[in-house]
């Protein structure tokens, strides 16, 4: 990545994926009728990631293998959060 966009939408990246991994720690050590408020919070991240990696593609930071793969795992990750969100509710 140029180090134009390194410390600016990388950062972001960076920081939103530890928020992510951060609400779902969260979610599962909350109790049951907490569960919801971070598994809300962890989709808002997948959705965050998602809008960061069509940046990626619109301003041409990485190659669009990578892409489309980390956009199959976000997608994934997206359906796991909203199955157990539902289990939660």
């Amino acid at each position: 990545m140029p180090k134009l966009h390194r410390y600016g939408l990388g950062e972001k990246t960076l920081h939103t994926n530890l928020e992510l991994l951060a609400n779902l720690v969260k979610a599962k050590n909350a109790p049951r009728p907490q569960k919801a408020i971070f598994l809300i919070a962890a989709s808002a991240n997948v959705e965050i990631l998602r809008f960061h990696l069509r940046l990626y593609l619109d301003l041409k930071l990485t190659g669009q293998t990578r892409v489309f793969q980390l956009q199959a795992n976000l997608r994934e990750i997206g359906r796991e959060i909203g199955g157990w969100l539902k289990s939660v509710k």
